[in-house]
């Protein structure tokens, strides 16, 4: 709770992952992958409740195990590959609110984010509330500088994605952020369908090692080594 506003962490963990089969609870440096998130939320503390919304049996079982509820299971038809990530949300918000669960905000926390700790997660709900409830989204700093970045038509020709001159020095060039999904935060009131997370306004900046988001196999074992070398330097979990 957050100046007696009631939060909801969300953590949204579907079955049917293509790129890795069993993704969000395959293991990775000892855990199951979502059980970094669950633990993130669970240590956080402004969170209220830690739900796991999927439409697998099995990533439920996990899911509770590491101390989560998943007091309902996601319908097939919001759990497909062309789902939208706003839809787990509304479904999840508004079957907890026909339960009498209500919730001022909500924190999304995919499972694919394992490096990020309960700290990042106050922080960007601190910072949430100070900027007035305006949604937020975690950034890291763009590692591929788009003033450099060229879009080639069907002829051959470049054209730049920015009105910006790239004859500058590289130290002189404007920071770009990218969106690392690691974090999102939302007033529950202020969802609806054409809600997009990924535009939320303001930014959350996160050290470049606890952005990771995996996407592939390649970036699973990229991931892994990062928790084992930062477990290492430091003996707690990294979770």
């Amino acid at each position: 709770m957050y100046q007696d506003n009631r939060i909801l962490c969300l953590i949204p963990a579907r079955g049917g992952s293509k790129g890795i089969p069993g993704k969000n609870i395959k293991e990775i440096a000892g855990r199951p992958l979502i059980s970094y998130s669950i633990k993130a939320a669970r240590d956080s503390k402004y969170i209220d409740d830690v739900v796991v919304t999927t439409d697998s049996e099995e990533i439920a079982a996990v899911a509770r195990a590491y101390g989560a509820e998943v007091p309902f299971m996601r319908p097939a038809e919001l759990a497909d590959d062309h789902a939208k990530s706003i839809d787990a949300v509304l479904h999840a918000v508004d079957t907890l609110a026909r339960m009498r669960r209500t919730y001022h905000s909500v924190v999304l926390l995919q499972p694919t984010s394992p490096l990020r700790r309960s700290v990042e997660v106050d922080e960007s709900i601190d910072l949430f509330y100070r900027r007035g409830c305006l949604g937020l989204a975690s950034v890291s700093k763009a590692s591929e500088n788009p003033v450099f970045t060229r879009r080639m038509d069907h002829s051959g020709v470049m054209h730049p994605l920015l009105p910006v001159s790239s004859t500058v020095r590289r130290q002189d060039l404007p920071t770009f952020w990218h969106i690392d999904g690691a974090i999102y935060i939302n007033r529950t009131d202020e969802l609806d369908e054409e809600t997009s997370l990924n535009d939320n306004p303001i930014g959350y900046a996160m050290q470049d090692i606890r952005s990771f988001d995996i996407d592939d196999i390649e970036d699973f074992y990229k991931a892994e080594l990062a928790i084992r070398k930062l477990e290492e330097e430091r003996p707690e979990p990294v979770g």
